[in-house]
Order: structure tokens, then C-alpha cells, then sequence
């Protein structure tokens, strides 16, 4: 039987604002437990929680990004269930009214076609603590200082059918919350989280199959992984006769497997009724045309722009508007370096990106700056040095040893750009091969790339590659 998958995926995008959606308190990451939580975010007795207005406006600026409805009108909801981490017992979330709903995000996919994913709701509500095992022997710590952050929880409609789609979708939206620079995106610090809601059915059916939900998934590379594992875990089940489960499951990225966690609450487990302590969430137009002033450019438009202005493909557009940091350091290294656009996409998609992956590093923690990459550009295009010597010097570069003009000179890298100097180069690399020479003028013109390259070895990489080849070509011809 051929199946097919049902994906949607609910994310979690933690507000970049500097204090809590119900408090003052602040949100830096990393302070020391429980330094971070006052007496609103512990739930103590005679206290009320204060909605932060800058949540309001950050939440109004997605849905204008993504074309949805921004309602008028929106509650908050208390979402019953006791957790250690979860100090009221309660967590304030939207439930019936959510503020923004109804909307869509098009995604470009690797066979270069676009898929339109619909947006079913985005709501605010607040984060919990976070339970620590690993330090506590036979106990668990707790750590309030999450407790009242900001999150925009962002539900997708069940459009996604593969894993690659649904990674696709998230880099899409991951890529919108950073570029409304409402949402840092850091995964590693969680703020920016994933539940892969996953079912299967037989492919040509319309019904929904029983679905999983595997929680806080905080890598593109494990939210792949989770969800082809449970697409096949679930079919060998149901090609053996079983049937699913619906539960929530936690992905072990050592194991490369989901495991059960809990069995799947529905809504009315939660018994949600409206925050007695919240007034309604009023919303008037003057203000949704405030925020749509102080809109950036958003990341398809800039792709656009992208192709048309710099003359890119789609697919280097689209890789280059991933993030707005990428972008930045394109365009910078771009206005820098003289003008060839092709050029610095391939550097910074290519070379740049490789070393960056191989260390572990984003680009914001390049070691070299887009003003560095564009002056070792500007060096290929004023024929300084070859593309091959500007490999071996981006990585010296990398390395802290300087800057490329110091380089080239204590290297000794400056390219060959002499013609009478690369001819005689190349007579005697002639002379030295009577035999290949013969071959060549026999007809074996594969052999051309054996006299390059003893040209380019002879001259340690320094002569200019595009002049060897026009006169090795005259000089062979003769």
C-alpha cells in the first residue's frame, strides 16, 4: 500500500521583548535560576498579571505578515494542568479567540516550486519554568526564570506532507519572525521551538489518520529526523495491523527515535475558561495601520528584490534572504566588493557558508567580516590573485593571520599576470611533454587540461587561469 503523510506543525516563537508578558520582570537568557521570577510569574497570592503592550504589537505585526485576520477582539484563557514547572497550576494562553488567525506563509521547496501552508492561529501566552535533572542526584531542580516569558505560538494547518516540506516551512518562518525582528530565532536557547504533529493514511484517502505529537523539537535537523522516524515508525505499525497511538512523544537525538511521553490530552483535559484577572484584548484599526508603518522588508520581498536588482536565481535568492543577518552580510560584502553579484553569492553560499557549518558557527559569529570578504573579492576582480589563490588566502583569513593584502604580500600569492612570463611557462612545459603534445595534436584534446595544469603547477597557482588558457590554446595550435 502507498501511504501519505499529514503534517502540521505548532511552533513556538519566544517574544523579543525585555521584560515578561505579564510582569516586569526581565527575560535576559542565562541568568542564574530563579533570579529572573517574581512574585506575577511564581503566582503568589494577591497579585495580577499586567498584559506587556509590546507583545500586542508584535503579535499584529505577524499577522500583517502573513495575511491573516487580526481580531478585533481576543481572550486570554487559563489552561489547566499541574507540572512541577508550572507554579499557578495554570498556564494564560488564547483558546476560542486567539489574536491573530486564518492567514498563510508560501514556501519555496527544493524542486523550486512554491506551497502555499495555511496559518490556522497564532496566539500569545506565556512560557513555564523549566525542570532540571541533571544536577540533582534522585531530584529534580526547578527553575522559574522561563515562567511568563513571551511566546507566540504559531499552529499550521495539516498541509505539510513530507518531512523536507515541513523544514522548508519552518526556515520560512523561522527566517519572518527573525526579519520582523520580533523573535531572536536562537534554537539552542529555545527560542524557537517545534511540535511535529504527524499522522499517515493511504495515499488517495481523506480522512485524518490517529496523529502524534513530538514536542520541542529545536533543530531543522531534528525536526527532520523525528518526523521521517515517526512516518515510518507509524506505517510498519499499520502494515502490521496495529494502530497508532495518539499520544505526545520527545525525540532522542542520540538514538535517532520518538519514545512515548505522555498519552494526548484533548482541549476539554485542559478545562479552559477565561482569565477572570485579563480584560479582553481590544484591537482598533489605527493601531494595526501603526504597526503596518513600521513594517521591514519582509524576506520574499527581498527575494524578489534580490533577482531583480542583483540578477540572481531564485534558489540563491532564497538561500541568501534565510536569515536577516545572511542578507546583511551579503548586501555589505556585495556594496564592498565592486559589483559582481554572482560572484559573492557563490562565496557566501559556497565557501563562507562551508567553514561556518564545519565550526559550528552562525554568521554573526563570522570570523570574517563581509568588509574582509569583499576586499579579498575586490582582489580576484583587479586580477591580484586567482579564485584558487583566494582560497587558500579566505582561509588564512579565517585562521586570524590578517588581512589580504598583508597576506598576499607575505605569502608571495600576487597572481601572474604577464603574458611574455606565462608564455615562456608554458613553451617549456611544451618542450618537457614531446609525447603529450603529439596525443594532443592528434586529436586528444582532453589532454589540454594536462597542460594547464602543469602551467598552473609550474607557477604555484599564480597565473592567471583565464590567460593560461588563451594562450596555451594559441601556443598548442601552432
Amino acid at each position: 500500500m502507498e501511504w501519505e503523510a499529514v503534517i502540521g506543525l505548532e511552533v513556538h516563537a519566544q517574544l523579543a521583548t525585555q521584560t515578561k508578558i505579564f510582569s516586569g520582570a526581565a527575560t535576559a537568557y542565562g541568568a542564574a535560576p530563579n533570579t529572573q521570577a517574581c512574585a506575577v510569574d511564581l503566582g503568589l497570592p494577591g497579585v495580577l498579571p499586567v498584559l506587556n503592550a509590546e507583545c500586542v504589537r508584535m503579535a499584529i505585526k505577524f499577522g500583517l505578515s502573513t495575511q491573516s485576520t487580526i481580531a478585533p477582539r481576543s481572550i486570554f484563557a487559563r489552561k489547566n494542568y499541574f507540572y512541577p514547572d508550572l507554579p499557578k497550576g495554570y498556564q494564560i494562553s488564547q483558546y476560542e479567540h486567539p489574536i491573530v488567525y486564518n492567514g498563510y506563509l508560501d514556501v519555496l521547496l527544493e524542486d523550486d516550486t512554491l506551497k502555499r501552508v495555511g496559518i490556522t492561529r497564532a496566539h500569545l501566552e506565556e512560557d513555564a519554568g523549566k525542570s532540571l535533572h541533571e544536577s540533582f542526584y534522585n531530584m529534580t531542580g526547578l527553575d522559574f526564570n522561563r515562567a511568563g516569558t513571551a511566546l507566540l505560538e504559531i499552529v499550521s494547518e495539516p498541509d505539510l506532507r513530507s518531512a523536507k516540506e515541513a523544514v522548508a516551512y519552518l526556515k520560512a518562518l523561522h527566517a519572518l519572525v527573525t526579519c520582523l525582528n520580533i523573535c531572536d530565532g536562537n534554537m539552542q536557547e529555545g527560542s524557537f521551538r517545534c511540535d511535529a504533529n504527524v499522522s499517515v493514511r493511504p495515499k488517495g484517502e481523506s480522512r485524518l489518520g490517529t496523529r502524534t505529537e513530538t514536542k520541542n523539537v529545536n533543530s531543522f535537523r531534528f525536526v527532520e529526523r523525528a518526523i521521517n522516524y515517526e512516518i515510518e515508525r507509524q506505517i510498519q505499525i499499520l502494515e502490521s495491523g496495529g494502530s497508532i497511538r495518539q499520544e505526545t512523544r520527545l525525540f532522542d537525538s542520540v538514538k535517532n527515535e520518538t519514545r512515548p511521553m505522555r498519552s494526548k490530552e484533548e482541549a476539554n483535559d485542559y478545562r479552559y475558561f477565561p482569565d477572570p484577572d485579563l480584560l479582553p484584548v481590544m484591537i482598533q484599526q489605527e493601531q494595526i495601520d501603526q504597526v503596518r508603518e513600521t513594517m521591514p522588508e519582509l524576506p520574499w520581498e527581498k527575494q524578489q528584490r534580490f533577482q531583480q536588482s542583483y540578477g540572481l536565481s531564485r534558489y540563491d535568492a532564497n538561500v541568501l534572504t534565510s536569515s536577516q543577518a545572511l542578507s546583511d552580510y551579503y548586501e555589505i560584502t556585495l556594496q564592498h566588493a565592486g559589483g559582481d553579484a554572482k560572484l559573492v553569492a557563490n562565496w557566501v553560499m559556497g565557501d563562507v557558508s562551508a567553514f561556518l557549518n564545519k565550526h559550528g558557527l552562525s554568521i554573526e559569529e563570522c570570523p570574517v567580516t563581509a568588509l574582509q570578504l569583499a576586499k579579498l573579492l575586490q582582489r580576484i576582480l583587479d586580477n591580484t590573485i586567482s579564485g584558487k589563490i583566494a582560497k587558500t588566502l579566505f582561509e588564512a583569513m579565517w585562521a586570524g593571520e590578517g588581512d589580504v593584502d598583508t597576506l598576499i604580500e607575505k605569502k608571495g600569492l600576487k597572481q601572474v599576470t604577464d603574458n611574455q612570463a606565462i608564455l615562456a611557462i608554458i613553451q617549456q612545459v611544451i618542450q618537457e611533454s614531446p609525447q603529450q603534445l603529439a596525443d594532443y595534436q592528434a586529436g586528444k584534446e582532453r589532454l589540454f587540461g594536462y597542460f594547464v595544469g602543469q602551467v598552473m603547477q609550474k607557477t604555484q597557482g599564480k597565473a592567471n587561469p583565464q590567460q593560461v588558457n588563451d594562450l596555451l590554446k594559441k601556443a598548442l595550435s601552432k
